[in-house]
């Protein structure tokens, strides 16, 4: 599956900001989707998945609350609702696509296969 990301920006903290990830060549309920994020000098990081089953999602500890990923089938189309951003939450997001990865590995980039590019997201105070 092919990843396009976009969305991103210049947002106030305590405003709000969302981001899609649309996908082309396989849709989209078949795959397991995953928001990551990454700033300057840190390691990549979870933020929220949806899993592809059910359609469970999971969340980061610091986003739960004020993030929200979800999935539209028809426009096979992954968001990511960020309300009440933070500036803590500045980073490049990055949305990726796996359609075998297991539950357990849910939280590791290292298991997804397909990859969008990043978009930046920069939360001002």
């Amino acid at each position: 599956v092919q990843l396009q990301a976009s969305g991103g920006g210049l947002v106030q903290a305590g405003g709000s900001l969302r981001l899609s990830c649309a996908a082309s060549g396989r849709t989209v309920d078949n795959y397991s989707m995953g928001w990551f994020r990454q700033a300057p000098g840190k390691e990549r990081e979870f933020v929220a998945s949806i899993f592809r089953s059910g359609g469970n999602t999971y969340y980061e500890e610091s986003v739960k609350g004020r993030f929200t990923i979800s999935r539209d089938n028809a426009k096979n189309t992954v968001y990511l609702q960020m309300n009440s951003p933070k500036p803590e939450d500045t980073a490049v997001y990055y949305c990726a696509g796996d359609s075998a990865i297991i539950l357990s590995r849910i939280r590791d980039y290292k298991a997804y296969k397909s990859w969008g590019q990043g978009t930046q997201v920069t939360v001002s105070s």
